[in-house]
């Protein structure tokens, strides 16, 4: 149970998207806007549940000098699940809808940043090449890139697409919680984040499919 709990706050806190302008720092995203960072794009996942989440949706509400506003809920149906994220900021909980608001996040046509929480920093540049990384905040520890595809070979809806692949083995407060061994994020240079992977200790791994309505 406290995998499904694990990843429904990585979900809320850690995925959704926007942009900004002119940087060249190694932790920092270039490039022009996307337009996937716009106000009233949404973000979603399976309406089935996977790993007991789900109706994932995500909707930016806001758009200030290139950093995006999101608002995000899933619905979770566990009451022990519900108590477990009842006092983190930005959660509240009506029946079984938990949702979280004003998660701040960057999104270019160069790659996508988090902006907030424990694991601020880029996520992918979309010209990474594998073996680079981008720092986490300022933890000292950095994502990698561990994979990049050259043909389409990943499931998409309706279509195969090249991936790159970032892999993230420390997520700050969520290390060791729910089991999490690491965290892959899945993205794909003209769809954004197609998808996030969690690995666990007991040798299972769940992919959260990630739909948003724009793109590059």
């Amino acid at each position: 149970m406290k995998k499904s709990i694990a990843t429904l706050l990585i979900i809320l806190g850690m995925i959704m998207v926007s942009c900004e302008k002119n940087s060249d720092k190694q932790d920092d995203i270039s490039g022009d806007q996307s337009p996937m960072g716009d106000v009233g794009v949404t973000v979603s996942s399976s309406s089935a549940e996977i790993a007991g989440i789900s109706n994932f949706t995500a909707v930016i509400t806001g758009l200030a000098d290139g950093v995006s506003s999101y608002s995000a809920s899933a619905t979770i149906t566990n009451p022990l699940f519900k108590n477990m994220v009842a006092g983190f900021p930005g959660v509240s909980i009506n029946g079984d809808i938990v949702t979280i608001t004003d998660m701040k996040m960057q999104q270019t046509k160069e790659g996508i940043k988090c902006i907030t929480g424990p694991g601020a920093g880029v996520l992918v540049k979309y010209d990474s090449k594998v073996g680079d990384t981008y720092p986490i905040g300022n933890t000292g520890k950095v994502r990698k890139v561990v994979s990049k595809s050259t043909t389409d070979d990943y499931s998409y809806g309706f279509y195969l697409i090249k991936t790159i692949q970032v892999e993230d083995e420390n997520m700050g407060f969520l290390k060791n919680t729910g089991g999490i061994l690491k965290t892959t994020y899945i993205a794909n240079h003209k769809f954004g984040l197609v998808g996030v992977r969690f690995d666990f200790d007991d040798g299972t791994s769940v992919t959260y499919p990630l739909y948003t309505s724009a793109q590059n």
